[in-house]
């Protein structure tokens, strides 16, 4: 039983580490469409209708699909300060609390942003810009952002379950 809750968490460790390697490319694309466009706009005097919109639509899903893989890392913002001063034990209880927390939070919000990207696929919405790319792709990003944070706090609550004591970070 140790080995299945061991090699689930391993999985979905794994499937957040892609996504987030994934989303970090997408830097590559927004700093070019950025530049780009401060270029096309100063320089030739000729703005693009594309090169904002690119980035601004390639933002959400960077930190969308990297934030899973940053619970792992715990690359979140914490008051590390105040909890190592606490008994191992509180600390232990804090993390189990934030992380029953995060899954809540997660499983309300899936329940609002999935029938809202179902919803923008029926419709094939756009962004009525000039440009005017679908933007349904981007709205679906949300509900699988949550799935992978939901996955990965459970991950991580069998991880403080199952790792030694003095492993637990």
């Amino acid at each position: 039983m140790h080995s299945l809750f061991l090699y689930f968490v391993n999985a979905v460790t794994s499937v957040n580490k892609f996504f987030f390697r994934l989303a970090s490319l997408f830097i590559f694309i927004i700093v070019f469409s950025m530049t780009y466009e401060v270029i096309s706009r100063y320089i030739f005097q000729a703005p693009t209708t594309w090169g904002l919109e690119l980035a601004t639509l390639l933002f959400g899903p960077y930190f969308l699909l990297g934030g899973a893989f940053l619970l792992h890392l715990k690359g979140h913002v914490n008051l590390d300060i105040v909890k190592n001063s606490l008994p191992k034990r509180i600390q232990k209880s804090l993390e189990v609390f934030a992380y029953v927390v995060i899954v809540i939070f997660c499983i309300i919000l899936f329940k609002y942003a999935y029938p809202a990207a179902i919803e923008s696929f029926n419709y094939k919405e756009t962004t009525f810009s000039a440009w005017n790319p679908p933007i349904w792709p981007t709205k679906f990003i949300i509900p699988l952002s949550l799935v992978l944070l939901g996955l990965q706090s459970v991950a991580e609550l069998i991880r403080l379950f199952i790792q030694p004591e003095e492993e637990v970070v």
